[in-house]
């Protein structure tokens, strides 16, 4: 993309840039249907004014505004040169990195287009990527450190793109085997109440890392390899006792673990492996009385060698955009209130749950 000045003077106080748009790239590709990709923008910077004309498009406003708006651009020329197409989440996703690198909210050394350009795993007609900053740096840190904390609220990707790169370390043979594992334990419910038999029981809790499987793996071929033991899903309480070598572990929902379960856990680490410990230390389940595993280990482990601390936060939800307000909401009454969750800190709310 190119800039060129133009004939015509802004207001005082005002700038103006033009953008011609290559070629190559068909203005819908780059506006959107129906100019929807245009309109985020223009919502983004309600104080611009964004014309287009043919392959030119032009934006006069605010310095500030100006010069985010032709980065916008820029970056989504950069994503659309490799075939993937823009969307208006990653528009939106785009603005928002380049907002909070330009306020010094971030430190900018990661641009819209790389994070939205990284594959990781590629299966069955689809592309995994991160699709935010932080998320980039939690696959980065997979990459590089033996284990790997993903703590933040529901919807921000910590146990799929765990799940990505368990997937993708064992096709490339990095390791022999995935092993999937979650704490059995469930607001309200507790096993021996529940019918059927003890693996009937189980099922529902470790169902989510079953269903992030079948996305990555072609359906047939799961049974084969659980059969195999290539893939193993199991509850944490089969953990004890082993020591796993050669091996990608995801330990899910690890807000439910005690300190106990959770030392365990960390301790079976064997030869040629990996960890990875997911969990949203404001949905703990645990009985009364019972500390969270994941809220200690933070206390234990950070700034240990080869361990690594990956922090997601509402603005990392990727699943419906009100969940990432429901998480702000939530965050907002608890920090007005003193309470933890909507739940009085140290004492039982209304839940019945102290969630320590």
């Amino acid at each position: 993309m190119t800039q060129t000045p133009t004939a015509h003077t802004p207001a005082q106080g005002q700038e103006r840039v033009q953008f011609t748009v290559p070629a190559q790239h068909p203005m819908v590709t780059v506006l959107g249907s129906g100019d929807s990709l245009l309109r985020v923008i223009e919502k983004a910077f309600p104080g611009a004014d964004i014309h287009v004309r043919g392959n030119e498009i032009s934006a006069v406003g605010a310095a500030t505004d100006v010069a985010l708006i032709s980065r916008v651009f820029d970056e989504m020329m950069l994503v659309l040169r490799t075939g993937q197409p823009m969307t208006e989440d990653a528009v939106e996703r785009s603005i928002a990195m380049l907002k909070a690198s330009d306020s010094g909210e971030s430190d900018g050394q990661e641009t819209p287009a790389e994070v939205l350009t990284q594959n990781i795993l590629s299966s069955r007609g689809r592309t995994i990527r991160p699709k935010t900053l932080n998320q980039k740096r939690y696959v980065d840190a997979i990459d590089k450190h033996t284990i790997v904390f993903g703590i933040g609220p529901a919807g921000t990707g910590k146990t799929y793109l765990a799940m990505a790169k368990a997937v993708q370390a064992l096709q490339s043979k990095q390791v022999n085997r995935i092993i999937l594992t979650r704490p059995a334990v469930e607001a309200g419910e507790r096993l021996g109440f529940l019918p059927g038999t003890l693996y009937e029981k189980i099922d529902p809790y470790l169902r989510p890392l079953y269903d992030a499987l079948h996305d990555m793996l072609d359906p047939d071929s799961i049974p084969r390899l659980m059969a195999a033991g290539t893939i193993e899903v199991a509850p944490l309480a089969y953990m004890r006792g082993r020591t796993l070598n050669d091996a990608f572990i995801i330990l899910d929902e690890a807000q439910n673990t005690s300190p106990e379960q959770m030392k365990m856990f960390l301790t079976r680490l064997g030869f040629d492996s990996k960890i990875v410990i997911t969990g949203d230390v404001t949905q703990v389940d645990l009985p009364d009385g019972t500390k969270s595993g994941l809220r200690q280990v933070q206390d234990i482990l950070e700034g240990l060698d080869d361990v690594h601390f990956s922090r997601l936060s509402s603005h990392d939800v990727v699943r419906h955009k009100l969940v990432g307000r429901i998480v702000d909401a939530y965050e907002k009454y608890d920090s007005q209130h003193g309470t933890e969750n909507g739940t009085l800190k140290g004492g039982r709310g209304r839940s019945g749950h102290k969630g320590k």
